[in-house]
């Protein structure tokens, strides 16, 4: 397979992306019905990478995850900042054991995820978070290294390749992908372009820069031309479905004066 300039596989389809009169409805029925499609289509399997994108409970493709769940592949490694919590999010993977390794910069909201690393059960790997943040970055741009000062020094530096440059040491990291990438946006039209809402801009744009097949699961769906080309935050390109989803907005942490 042949490679976009910013890294995505060229990847054979039923349907052009493209078609005379126009771009291609990208909208589809509902999470769980185009998981399982994309399940039987070997798209969705076993084994794979998956991105999941949001901060805490912030932003989290929630209704997507719920559906990769019920789909049951299993030994997932799955790219995000934090793993939900124990009753939510990439949380709900966690208890049905379908995550075999987490990549993140933040695991302190979930127990089960403790328990699960200190017994030996789930590998992780973690990351200073803007390192994080910068790997999957280039993963999106096609970047497969880079050079950072973050982590000299430490435990995050063993094995890995260091440089110096004007007399100071870098640390060399390497690009993060994904098979699969899930993300949430507030607005879409129907071909695929996003806005995010405020701070869900996170780690989505970049993520769905990164996945080889991104889902975007969405609030609200307007018609082509109906977003301003210059508050487009996400372009079409990287986007391959669309879920219209209704967000449970859960917290992740309540706190409340004292009367």
């Amino acid at each position: 397979m042949s490679r976009l300039p910013c890294g995505r596989e060229r990847v054979k389809r039923s349907r052009p992306l493209c078609y005379r009169g126009g771009m291609v409805n990208k909208l589809r029925d509902d999470p769980k019905t185009l998981m399982a499609k994309l399940r039987d289509e070997g798209v969705v399997r076993d084994g794979m990478t998956v991105m999941a994108g949001g901060f805490g409970l912030c932003g989290i493709p929630e209704q997507l995850i719920l559906a990769l769940r019920d789909t049951g592949v299993k030994d997932l490694t799955v790219i995000s900042n934090n793993c939900g919590v124990d009753d939510w999010g990439l949380g709900l993977l966690l208890q049905t054991k379908q995550i075999r390794k987490m990549v993140s910069s933040y695991v302190g909201e979930n127990d089960e995820f403790a328990r699960q690393f200190l017994d030996g059960e789930l590998e992780v790997e973690f990351n200073p978070q803007g390192t994080l943040a910068e790997r999957i970055r280039a993963g999106g741009a096609g970047i497969p290294a880079f050079f950072t000062a973050t982590g000299v020094g430490t435990q995050i530096a063993e094995g890995k390749e260091t440089r110096e440059f004007e007399g100071r040491t870098y640390l060399m990291e390497t690009w993060l992908r994904a098979d699969l990438s899930l993300v949430k946006a507030e607005v879409a039209d129907r071909v695929g372009n996003l806005v995010f809402r405020k701070t869900a801009r996170n780690f989505n744009p970049m993520m769905a820069q990164a996945g080889r097949v991104t889902i975007a699961e969405v609030e609200t769906v307007v018609d082509k031309g109906e977003i301003d080309p210059d508050g487009v935050h996400l372009p079409s390109a990287y986007v391959d479905h669309i879920v219209a989803t209704k967000a449970e907005k859960r917290i992740e942490q309540r706190t409340v004066a004292s009367a």
